[in-house]
């Protein structure tokens, strides 16, 4: 007989979170501590979702996005989650620029930027101070007209070189591009500048193992292998529960950490909804995907620590945002694992990471799909040569990701890594007024992309779930 993994849920929740991203796992856990029932539903066998792992043959552990995230992961994970995972972030200090307009180290710190900007592209250091006080002071309520294009405009005109070193990070960390809003790349770009690049010590198992045991210390019922189907939604526009792997169970608010759009169109249904907000929710632009190859080291090899932790390799001649998707690959960004970065460990591991259109590979047949794939890694490991010398001979493992693969393993629509373009924010904030209880927490707007946006924009839900559920409010089912 097939396992039931719902065996012992309860017939109703305060609330029901969909979905075990950090939005998601941050979401779950604040609620539980402040008392409510709390239910979570993964539809996969491992939490995380895009912040996961995987395992293969001879001991490999391989870290899907783990490198790297701001200064300001410390501050949240201690508020919300546990000094001891707070105190397992570490600074990367190796990021390397390696391009026909430059190569160069930086520690990615303001202090070191300012430096790099003055010394090495000549700007005045009047200017580089304005663009990063002006970058800083960026919020989410500013009028949003101008563009990141217009942005370097302003202040570096025509040097597409400072264009280069200041967007191509950013890019790759949450899919900006310059003719996406000028605060979507101030914010983001800020919270790195803040102290620099950051990443998890331990892997990313070793993370989300620590928020399990967190949640469940919190009472949080997780479950996995669990498929939401449906939220349902009364007459009187009100969440009243989810059908999951074919159950109903009751619920008082839902939080999902899916898709914004999934989440409208699919477990809700668009007759629920006004046509106003439908149609600002299928104006949406769904954010590129990834494709990754992931190579991991025979034991006892090694790779010099000159290669830095992350590398931004590109052979084009600017910042090209259809080039960095480009299929055929020009731009790559390596991150390398060294052993230190999972303790305990004698493993030597890199991944490449490029942006990638969904269609590109979506659309191909099965044959072709294969040999991208095999072009895909021996075109990186060709690119990998100039770093690590005989890597081919070094290897014990190595295969790729591509936008279908994240498709299928997050359930993300069209692969898509960032979730949504900017206006995706505005539809996600909205929810709760066309349909009271229902929530969305997840990567929109660009702005709530990457570890600590994800993680900042579960707290801001969670606060809004409170309102709704005030402490004097819970149900007895806690």
């Amino acid at each position: 007989m097939a396992r039931d993994f719902l065996k012992g849920t309860k017939d109703s929740y305060d609330v029901v979170v969909i979905g075990s991203g950090l939005a998601g796992l941050t979401s779950a856990n604040i609620m539980a501590r402040q008392g409510y029932s709390v239910l979570l539903l993964e539809h996969h066998y491992q939490l995380g979702g895009m912040a996961t792992w995987f395992k293969r043959a001879g001991g490999h552990i391989f870290d899907i996005s783990l490198h790297g995230f701001p200064h300001g992961m410390i501050k949240s994970c201690r508020k919300y989650w546990t000094p001891e995972i707070a105190e397992s972030i570490v600074q990367l200090k190796g990021v390397r620029f390696e391009n026909p307009q430059f190569s160069l180290r930086t520690t990615f710190t303001r202090e070191d930027f300012t430096r790099i900007l003055v010394e090495h592209f000549g700007i005045a250091l009047p200017t580089v101070q304005q663009f990063f006080d002006t970058a800083r002071s960026m919020n989410f309520f500013d009028e949003q007209s101008k563009t990141t294009r217009e942005l370097f405009e302003q202040f570096f005109p025509g040097r597409d070189d400072v264009v280069r070193l200041l967007m191509e990070p950013i890019t790759y960390a949450n899919g900006s591009t310059l003719e996406d809003p000028a605060i979507t790349y101030g914010i983001v770009f800020s919270n790195f500048m803040q102290k620099g690049v950051y990443t998890f010590e331990g892997g990313t198992d070793a993370l989300v193992l620590k928020m399990k045991a967190e949640l469940e210390r919190n009472g949080v019922d997780i479950r996995i292998r669990s498929l939401v189907e449906k939220i349902e939604v009364g007459p009187d526009r009100k969440v009243t529960g989810v059908v999951v792997n074919g159950k109903r169970i009751g619920c008082r608010t839902v939080v999902s950490n899916a898709n914004v759009k999934s989440t409208i169109q699919n477990l809700v249904g668009e007759q629920h909804f006004d046509k106003k907000f439908l149609d600002d929710a299928k104006a949406v632009r769904l954010n590129n995907s990834s494709c990754q190859v992931y190579m991991a080291l025979k034991p006892g090899k090694s790779f010099d620590d000159s290669c830095g932790d992350l590398l931004f390799h590109s052979e084009h001649k600017g910042f090209d945002v259809d080039a960095l998707l480009s299929k055929k690959v020009s731009s790559r960004t390596f991150s390398f694992y060294y052993p230190s970065t999972r303790p305990g460990s004698d493993r030597w591991l890199v991944v490449s990471s490029t942006n990638a259109n969904y269609r590109d590979w979506a659309d191909l047949s099965p044959e072709d799909y294969e040999a991208s794939k095999k072009d895909l890694i021996e075109t990186t490991l060709d690119c990998l040569e100039r770093y690590v010398p005989d890597i081919r001979a070094k290897l014990d493992h190595v295969e790729a990701a591509t936008p279908k693969t994240f498709e299928h393993y997050t359930r993300h629509l069209a692969g898509s890594s960032f979730g949504t373009k900017f206006e995706g924010l505005q539809v996600s904030r909205d929810l709760p007024q066309q349909i009271s209880g229902l929530f969305h927490a997840g990567s929109v707007g660009i702005i709530m992309s990457g570890w600590l946006g994800a993680l900042n924009y579960g707290v801001i839900v969670s606060n809004d779930v409170d309102k709704l559920l005030t402490p004097s409010s819970v149900s007895n089912s806690t």
